[in-house]
C-alpha cells in the first residue's frame, strides 16, 4: 500500500510515470501541473491533447487533421514551433460524456 502511494505521489509530482528506479524505462510527461492564469487558459488547458511521438520529427501524417477529428478538435488552435499539430484542442461546443444511458 505503501509502495503504491508513494508512487503515486512520484508520478503526479514529477510527470514520470513508471518506477522511480527504472528512470530509462520511465514515460515522461504524463501528467502536467494545471496552470490557472485565467479561466479561459485554465479551460484551453484542460481541454488539451497530446500527441505521444517526438517533437523533431518532420512526419506531416501526425500534425494535420484526420477527416473524423472534424467538430471535435479545433482546426486553428494549436502551438507555435515543433509541438505544432501534435498538441490539439478540443473544438468550442465538444463535450465528452462517459458511458451510455
Amino acid at each position: 500500500s505503501t509502495t503504491l502511494t508513494n508512487g503515486l505521489k512520484y508520478s503526479l509530482a514529477t510527470g514520470n510515470w513508471g518506477d522511480q528506479k527504472t528512470v530509462p524505462y520511465s514515460k515522461a510527461g504524463v501528467s502536467q501541473v494545471l496552470n490557472r492564469y485565467t479561466f479561459a487558459s485554465t479551460l484551453s488547458h484542460l481541454r488539451r491533447t497530446n500527441t505521444p511521438i517526438g517533437r523533431d520529427g518532420k512526419i506531416a501524417k501526425p500534425r494535420q487533421l484526420h477527416n473524423t477529428h472534424w467538430g471535435l478538435v479545433c482546426p486553428a488552435e494549436t502551438p507555435e514551433g515543433q509541438a505544432c499539430g501534435l498538441v490539439k484542442n478540443l473544438a468550442l461546443m465538444c463535450y465528452i460524456t462517459v458511458g451510455t444511458p
